[in-house]
This record gives C-alpha cells, structure tokens and sequence, in this order.
C-alpha cells in the first residue's frame, strides 16, 4: 500500500512505494515494482522526470511500456515517461522493471528520490520510498540456489541455543584480553581527587587518566589510593610490539601503571578504566600485557558521507578504549573529497558539494540518497585545515596514528571532476597556461568501461604531467598540516583499488607515453604511475601504502604477486578474500613475496556489510553477512582452519592455500576494520555498523592466539572455538555493552533481536550476547524496559501477537521481534 504525504501548497508531493518482485525472474536479476502517486493539489507539467539512486543497474529493455529508465552515472538512474501529458492530482503511475543482480533488504532498494519538473522549476527532495516486506521465498533468497536461511526469530534462537549465560567470575574485566590477569579479591577505592604522579614523559596520559577519573565520587571510605604512572621495562610479555607492554598493579592504598613506553602506560590505564567501577571500587591485583600485533586499525570512509568532526572524535575515543592504534582515514572517493587543501580550492569548492546545483555551479550528483539540495544531506561537507588538525591531535593524544588516503587512480571522480572544474574556470578567465597545470582528464579520452559503482568517468588519466603536480602539491600540503598538529606522517594510502578494465585504452595522452616507452600494456602504465607516486611520496619522507592491487599484476584470469614494488616501504591492505574468488590466500602470497600486509579481509572485517541476512539489517552482503563473531572468530596466520560455508551458504571447494613462510609471518604488521560510508547516512548509523563488530576485531588483534588453528581435529577445534565465543559473547552482554550505555554520550552499537520459537504453548527465547536484557509483551504493543522480562518460558495463553526486544541498560530496544500465533 502507497503511503500518504504530506502536502505543501504549490509544491508537488509524490508518494512512492518500492517492491521486489522476485529474484527467481532470471539468472542473476531480479524484478522489482515502483509506484509514484501524485498527493499534491498540483498539476505537475509534462516532461517531468523522477532522479534516485539504486546500487542494483536497472535493465533499460525491462520498464513497462510507456515508461523509461536511463542510467546516468554511478548510483544515478531517472526515470521518464516520454511523450506522457500531465500528471494531475491523486493519478498514479505503477510501472515494473528488472535490474541486475538481487533485492533482499531494505539496502537493495532505491532511494534519495527527487522531481526534476516539466516546467524547468527546481528540483524537488521526494525522499525514500516505502518499501514493501521480504515476505516469500523469492523476495528473501538471492536466487534459487541461495541456501543461507533468512535469520529470523527461529534461526536465531537456534543460533543462540549454543550459547549460555556464565557467571561473573567467569568472564574476562578486561577487553582485549590481557596475557596475564591475576585478582586477590581485596579491593582498591578511587576518587576523582585520587593523588596522582608520574613521569615527566608522561603529562598527557596523566591529563587523560584525571579526565576519565572525573566522574567518579568526591570522596570515598577511607580516603583515595594513590595513582603513580611510570616508564619501566616489562619483561614478562611476549610480543611484537615491545613499547606497548604494560603492567598495572592495584593494592588496596596504591594503584601503578609502568609501561615500556607512554604508549604502553596507555595502554595501561585503558585496562584500569574498564576494572573501574561507576563508584570508584577496583578489584586488588596485577595485569601483565601487551598486543599480539602491533598494527590494530579501523578505517573510515568519509567520502561517501561525511562525518563531523565530533563523530570522528568520538569514533578515535571508542578506538582507544580498546587499544586500537591506526586510524586508517578515508577522505576520497567517486564521490566525495573531504578535506582542504589550500592550493587547489575546487577540490572541496567542487568536490564536496553533492547535489543538484540551482545556481549553474559545479558538484558531484547526488549518491547513495543525498538528494538534490546540496546543503541538506550527509553528501556534502569537508573538514577544514583546523578541523583536521584537531582530529591529528586527538588522535596522536590517544597513541593513534592517523593513516590519510588520497584514493587513486580509481575511485577518483571527485578530483577529476573539481580539477576539469578548475581547468574550465581559467579558460574562460583567459588563463590558458595555468588551466593544465592539475588537469586530471585527457579531454579526448574516449576510453569505454564502467567501474564497479558504475561510474563511466572515474579515473585519473596517468600518462599527464600535471597528475604527478596534483600528487605533490596534496601531499605537500598534507604534510605541513601534520607539521602544524606537531604529529608525525609516516605513511599515506593511496588506495589503487577496482581500476575498471577498459581504463586508458581510449587516451591518446595514454597511448603516446606508451608508444614513446615502448610499453605493450596498460600493466606496464599502471606500474609506472605507482612508481612515480611512491617517490613522490619518498621525497617527502613518507611511505607508500595501497590496497592489493597496487601489488598484483594480472597473469590470465590469475592476480600475482608483482615483484617490482616489495620491500619494507611499500605497505599493502588485502581486502579481497571472499571464497570462491581465488583469492583466498592473497595476503599470505604478498608477504611470502616480501610484502609488509595489513590484514583487510572483506568476509570478516567489513563492517559495512550486513550482520545478518535479514530483511531489515542495513548493510551490503557481497562477500558474505558479517556477525560480530566474525571478527573474532578470524585466524590471522591461518584463515583456511575456520572457513565453513561460502556466502551463498554452501559448502565451498576445496582451496588449497599457500601458507605463510617463516619470514613472512613477520611480514602480517596486524588487521584493520573496514567502515566503509555507503551505508552510514548518520552518526547513529555510522555506530550501529560499527559496534560491536570493532569490540570482536579489538579482541583478535590484541589478544593472545587462542590456537584454534594448532587443533587437527575438526569437531574439538570446532568446540574450543565455540567456548571462547561463550566467554566473549558473555563479556559484550556482561560488561562492555553496559560500560558504553554508561558514557557521557551513550552509544547507538548495535543490539542483536532476541532468537524466538512458540512451542506447546511456551514462549521460548533467548539472545546472542547472553547478559543482555530480553523483553517480551503479550497484549500487542512494542515492549520497552517497563515490560516483563523474559527469564523462563512463558505461557502465551489466547494471545495471538508476541513481541520481544533486547533491551541495553538505558531502555533502548532493538528491532523488535514479532511471532503471529496460530490459533486452533
């Protein structure tokens, strides 16, 4: 049923409703219906056009007759009705059509709908559509052949039925978990005036540590313990990060943190913070610890949407109160470039304005549902050079370093598009000479390829002098912000990724350097732009890093090792594992080839794919639903020992992997989540695909090797796994989730639904994170904190609607649960 819109006097209100069909119509598309509904008292004039995004490319042949659909570019598709007459009040247009691929959640669905009307008026926000229910087989598998059930009420409790809630005793105080944590059962009290020293070195822990006291009492029983922070050798811990060891030991009257270095006495006062209860009380013992790798990363894309400046702030706290160390900042893309830089103002003049421009001046179009007005959406914004800075020292205060990418040759249409901008504003100023002097494009590139968001126009032109002018002048200014912020630049990712085949092929510019060198490939072009780029960056003193390929050359239908760029500057992100691919084993193939990997794998450390397959979990799912115990569950040395089923949920072939070499293993520098923005219109939305997912990653990259991998015998490995899941699902229940519902600003992490069967008249349930409230109502209405709480199977009695929530120690519910009674 089409919903009802508001409706504004002189302004056109279109109500829109979305269905899919079936994604049985063919291999590999689906079918979908779309309704538009005139709810205005206006007569929109003929020659009207619908614009929104879709990340599913229709199939222009398939739209009912009288109706079309174009592809523009990227995400942007508009639909017409050519040669139609006026749409007057209240009339309707349904229309249907097909589109590649599958529709399975809300995620698949067009959206950011506008109005471009016929009588040239401005454009005109309609929205999102509503969207009807997954409801059949057909609209809830991706095609005949998906075998993953949907996870629903009952798939979860049976998921969950392996799991138990344990006592307090039993569960780790401390997340990640430390090598060594011993407690006597004495106890220790703590007040904000808690006499402090340290270390002269050690004035910014110390500011830290007396900010996060802040909130504890005035004055506790007996007088504060005293707190001494120092820097000391801590020789008890086995690690590749020697600096960040820690030991912190708490008596009754003292508490004292020596780290190798401030970073480790961080580290330490990080594990005190979370052993510290809201009313100053710490359990009396000793912690050894320090972190089984020393690269544990998070990225963000900001390109896609824009986060603030507090959201990114906020994100680098989470980080650090679980000992994350790299701050991977992703800043450019198809469609956004996100920071100052002051030499080239179009960059954020142009490239940070998403939208349809009513003033004639250039922007991106709008993307991934940011609408037509510029200003009014997550799609435009940008951080200034004082805004960055205060995120570098944020950052550097916390012992995170900052990793900026400056995504090229691929995935660069909004620095293309701002510099053809800059290029077209000197011609017609009669500047000529300068007009090249950052060109991107070759302006008679007739190159034909669509990349993987479907962009036509998205890569750099690399045989241009003016690219290695552009890469200079940014990272130069890149440099002297981190000067300014007083914080070191080591490394810039330059990202590399999804080149679209048919890139080059088309510029003459390209062509004639490829004639003069007397290079036969476009591999060859491409391996040259590398090597420019990574001295460029050389000449500032700053190391190259890439996603994988940047370091693969293509050999037939196989990606390999390129031997041309290993070595110790030259740092690769491997993202691209998802079985089936025959990439598998990419990042253990890099390092055995002398590569420095950072473990990126799409199938456990994507956290903008979608939790579970549910119709109402945002998120993408192309390489598989991505649960919290995936990234926990991930063997960094050893990924094949886990592997189960493939996205589809079948049983994959057998792969065989090429292990790890001895000196390779050093070469793996540590894991990193991948936030990328597509999704994360919001803060909300940003910290729902966030957490817990970054908890599970913090505990893999930090904690020692829990040795699954070492267990030959599938079933016994299989249950060591399952009991270390129990233990670190219990602590996310227990304590973590808690202590952030207790932050100053609460957090929006994601609450897992409750898993639900009705049997013999019993409600059963139970949930994911045991610990965690379940809520449930037997009259109908949504339950909340005020209802009864689920301890026990209840009997239902004539009711014939339950519904049920977990339910976070604030009262926040999550998606709630609904189980239709079926009535004799």
């Amino acid at each position: 049923m089409i919903p009802t819109t508001d409706r504004t006097p002189g302004v056109p209100a279109i109500a829109i409703a979305w269905e899919c069909l079936s994604n049985y119509t063919r291999d590999d598309a689906f079918s979908a219906r779309l309704t538009l509904r005139n709810d205005s008292t206006e007569t929109i004039a003929p020659g009207w056009a619908i614009l929104f995004n879709t990340c599913r490319k229709v199939i222009p042949k398939s739209v009912s007759p009288g109706y079309a659909i174009e592809h523009l570019n990227g995400d942007l598709f508009r639909l017409t009705m050519p040669g139609g007459g006026p749409w007057n009040p209240g009339a309707s247009h349904t229309l249907e059509y097909e589109a590649l691929h599958w529709a399975i959640s809300i995620t698949d669905a067009p959206l950011g709908f506008y109005l471009e009307p016929g009588d040239g008026g401005a454009p005109i926000n309609l929205g999102d559509p509503e969207i009807a229910p997954f409801a059949r087989p057909e609209q809830r598998h991706r095609m005949r052949g998906d075998l993953l059930p949907t996870a629903d009420a009952a798939w979860r409790f049976e998921q969950n039925a392996v799991l138990h809630l344990l006592p307090e005793n039993a569960v780790s105080r401390i997340t990640p978990r430390p090598q060594s944590a011993r407690f006597d059962g004495r106890r220790c009290l703590l007040s904000r005036h808690a006499p402090l020293s340290y270390d002269r070195a050690l004035w910014n822990e110390a500011s830290l540590l007396a900010s996060m006291l802040g909130g504890l009492p005035g004055v506790v029983p007996g007088g504060s313990a005293d707190i001494c922070l120092e820097i000391g050798t801590v020789d008890e811990v086995v690690t590749c990060a020697p600096d960040e060891a820690y030991c912190l030991e708490i008596e009754p009257g003292r508490v004292r943190i020596r780290g190798a270095s401030p970073h480790g006495v961080f580290n330490g006062i990080q594990s005190l913070v979370q052993l510290l209860s809201p009313n100053g009380e710490l359990p009396s013992g000793r912690v050894v610890d320090a972190p089984r790798f020393g690269y544990r990363g998070m990225m963000l894309d900001v390109a896609r949407h824009f986060a603030g400046v507090t959201t990114v702030l906020r994100l680098l706290d989470c980080m650090a109160s679980y000992k994350l160390n790299r701050f991977h900042f992703h800043l450019t893309d198809d469609e956004g470039w996100r920071l100052a830089i002051g030499a080239l103002p179009e960059l954020t003049g142009v490239g940070a304005r998403r939208g349809v421009s009513l003033d004639g001046s250039p922007c991106l179009p709008p993307s991934f549902g940011s609408g037509a007005d510029i200003d009014a959406s997550a799609g435009s914004g940008f951080y200034t050079a004082s805004e960055f800075i205060t995120i570098l020292r944020h950052a550097h205060a916390r012992h995170i370093e900052v990793i900026p990418e400056f995504n090229m040759p691929g995935h660069a249409r909004a620095a293309v598009t701002a510099m053809r901008a800059r290029y077209q504003r000197l011609l017609q100023a009669g500047e000529g000479d300068k007009a090249e002097e950052f060109l991107l494009s070759d302006p008679e590139d007739a190159s034909v390829y669509e990349s993987v968001q479907l962009w036509h126009d998205n890569v750099i032109c690399i045989a241009l002098p003016s690219v290695d002018r552009f890469i200079d002048t940014v990272v130069g200014e890149v440099c002297m912000l981190y000067r300014e912020a007083g914080v070191p630049l080591r490394v810039i990712h330059t990202g590399g990724d999804e080149v679209p085949l048919g890139a080059w092929l088309g510029s003459p510019r390209c062509r004639a350097l490829m004639e003069e060198r007397g290079w036969s490939s476009v591999q060859q072009l491409h391996d040259d732009f590398l090597e420019r780029c990574r001295a460029i960056l050389a000449r500032h003193g700053v190391e190259f890093a890439g996603w994988d390929e940047t370091a693969l050359v293509r050999e037939g239908e196989r990606l390999l090792p390129n031997p041309r760029f290993a070595g110790p500057d030259f740092h690769v992100y491997v993202w691209n594992n998802a079985w089936g691919s025959g990439q598998e084993d990419c990042a253990y193939r890099l390092a055995n080839a002398g590569y420095d990997v950072v473990l990126s794998n799409a199938a456990n450390l994507y956290f903008d794919l979608a939790y579970a397959k549910h119709p109402q979990e945002p998120g993408y799912y192309w390489a598989g639903f991505v649960g919290t115990r995936s990234a926990f569950g991930f063997c960094p040395l050893d990924v094949g020992t886990m592997s189960s089923l493939d996205p589809m949920g079948r049983i994959p072939a057998p792969v065989t992997l090429q292990p790890l070499d001895g000196a390779a293993r050093g070469r793996i520098a540590g894991l990193q989540g991948q936030l990328w923005g597509e999704n994360a219109r919001s803060r909300a939305r940003l910290e729902y695909l966030a957490l817990p997912r970054l908890i599970g990653l913090a505990e893999r990259a930090w904690a020692p090797d829990p040795g699954w991998q070492d267990i030959a015998e599938l079933e016994r490995r299989a249950a060591w796994a399952l009991r270390d899941w129990n233990e670190f699902a219990n602590r996310l229940g227990q304590r973590e989730l808690p202590r952030l519902d207790r932050a100053r600003r609460p957090w929006d992490y994601r609450l897992p639904p409750p898993g639900a069967i009705l049997r013999d008249g019993l409600l059963h349930a139970n949930v994911a994170l045991p610990g965690l409230a379940v809520h449930y109502t037997l009259d109908g209405l949504d339950p909340t904190a005020r209802s009864p709480r689920y301890d026990a199977p209840v009997a239902i009695g004539d009711t014939r609607v339950v519904k049920l929530a977990s339910v976070d120690t604030r009262g926040r519910a999550s998606r709630i649960v609904t189980l239709n009674v079926e009535q004799p």
